[in-house]
């Protein structure tokens, strides 16, 4: 590679808070963008043609030309294996393949996790049946069911009969294009380089898990953990979709010196030397059991903002430095502009409603009077949010990101703030009637596990 050109950063499906995020070091780590966009039209066209494999090696092929010396992505369904793979072809500093690969496919996490931390684990089996097949016999449920390799919560969910379970699996031939080539770039890696795992064309069911839900965020470098923090997960009250994210967390410290030992552990297992993770788990303050949910190998992006406001820790440069090599630890912190933050998820449950959309001129109204938040909008066809609902449960149409002095600052802000969107804001309980006529989502039995 000629001397004369700049050391540049390739960023893997460069999206939402992502492109903020590593927007803000733009200057310092110069960055290149690839990677479609999975939930927008016409870019998410291109899953037609997907390989990863062949992707990679002609990134690799441009890498001297581009002047790339690093890669990183925390794009959890193409990016972070893709980044992996280039990182291991280049020489390049990166999460090892084989650890993103035991992370991801969920089965095969759930039997180390079994064989390492017993006791953090759920009992978990492969559902014995290939999709749109009837559902098996002899299961006792409520069941927890979900793809041994999704993200973003996609077709995970709590199933309380036989019939449910069945009416979950069976697809239509668009959706089962949709699946397979979601989940083929991940297979054909996984066949040559994690042959033990099994297909991961294929669905997992759990025994659900009581408890408040949590992220344990943090890095490995030189084969060293270190933690970053723990960001709690509030549900939707009586569902399994997520309301909040909020910062600091209320747990306590010897859960989080468990939940690190847990990580430690099965981080190990796998051979996770380097790179930032995400630990999703359970904590059941009456019988004090954690239960672990799943490990990202990659940063929570959405939490990034989060530290940044409370702890003066920046997630996405964290992620910079590492992908060069460099040790986070010798980063200085910047001033702390708040006590509490969160991110804040507006969802519908009623399909036959839509959300109203800010238009402009209330947008540049709610940038002015809340000039450190960040707004994004999702609207969506009424085809998209019918998908939404069967894979998801809800259709996520905006997601607002606060911070205030403290929790109760932080609510009071989050109140103004969706008045002025004309959205419910996320702290009613499923009685209370909402703006525009909404209601709450009804009620179901029981919490259950969400993934990220």
């Amino acid at each position: 590679m000629s001397a004369s050109l700049p050391a540049r950063n390739l960023v893997l499906f460069n999206y939402d808070w992502d492109r903020i995020g590593f927007g803000r070091w733009f200057d310092g780590f110069p960055q290149d963008s690839i990677g479609f966009d999975l939930f927008s039209f016409p870019s998410n066209a291109h899953l037609a043609f997907f390989d990863m494999e062949r992707m990679v090696e002609r990134l690799a092929a441009r890498a001297g030309r581009a002047g790339w010396r690093a890669v990183i992505s925390n794009h959890e369904q193409f990016g972070a294996l893709a980044a992996a793979l280039l990182a291991e072809r280049m020489g390049w500093p990166g999460t090892p393949v084989d650890a993103v690969l035991a992370c991801q496919h969920k089965l095969h996490a759930r039997e180390v996790l079994q064989r390492v931390a017993p006791e953090a684990n759920a009992s978990f089996a492969p559902l014995a049946a290939r999709y749109g097949d009837p559902a098996p016999d002899g299961l006792d449920y409520p069941l927890f069911v979900k793809p041994v390799k999704a993200a973003f919560s996609v077709l995970a969910r709590r199933v309380e009969s036989r019939a449910e379970l069945h009416a979950l699996t069976r697809f239509g031939v668009g959706e089962l294009w949709v699946i397979r080539h979601l989940v083929e770039p991940f297979e054909r890696v996984a066949r040559k380089r994690l042959p033990q795992a099994g297909t991961a064309h294929r669905m997992l069911i759990e025994r659900p898990v009581d408890g408040q839900q949590y992220n344990l965020d943090g890095y490995v470098f030189g084969g060293e953990l270190r933690d970053l923090g723990i960001v709690e997960s509030v549900m939707y009250p009586g569902t399994q979709a997520f309301m909040r994210f909020d910062y600091p967390s209320r747990i306590d410290a010897r859960v989080r010196l468990q939940a690190l030992d847990v990580a430690r552990r099965f981080l190990a297992a796998v051979g996770y030397s380097h790179g930032m993770f995400n630990m999703e788990f359970f904590h059941d303050p009456a019988s004090g059991k954690l239960t672990v949910i799943e490990f990202n190998p990659r940063m929570a992006a959405q939490f990034s903002d989060l530290y940044l406001r409370v702890e003066g820790v920046d997630l996405h440069r964290v992620a910079l430095e590492l992908a060069h090599g460099r040790d986070p630890a010798l980063l200085p912190r910047t001033v702390p502009v708040a006590g509490a933050a969160s991110s804040l998820v507006y969802r519908l449950f009623d399909p036959t409603l839509r959300p109203p959309m800010p238009q402009p001129e209330r947008q540049r109204e709610f940038a002015r009077r809340f000039p450190d938040a960040l707004l994004f909008t999702f609207p969506k066809p009424r085809g998209s949010m019918a998908r939404d609902y069967k894979w998801l449960g809800s259709y996520r149409y905006g997601i607002v990101h606060l911070g205030g002095r403290d929790a109760y600052d932080l609510r009071r802000r989050c109140e103004e703030a969706s008045r002025l969107l004309g959205w419910p804001a996320p702290y009613a309980s499923c009685d209370s009637v909402v703006p525009n006529g909404w209601k709450g989502p009804r009620p179901v039995p029981q919490l259950s596990m969400d993934t990220t």
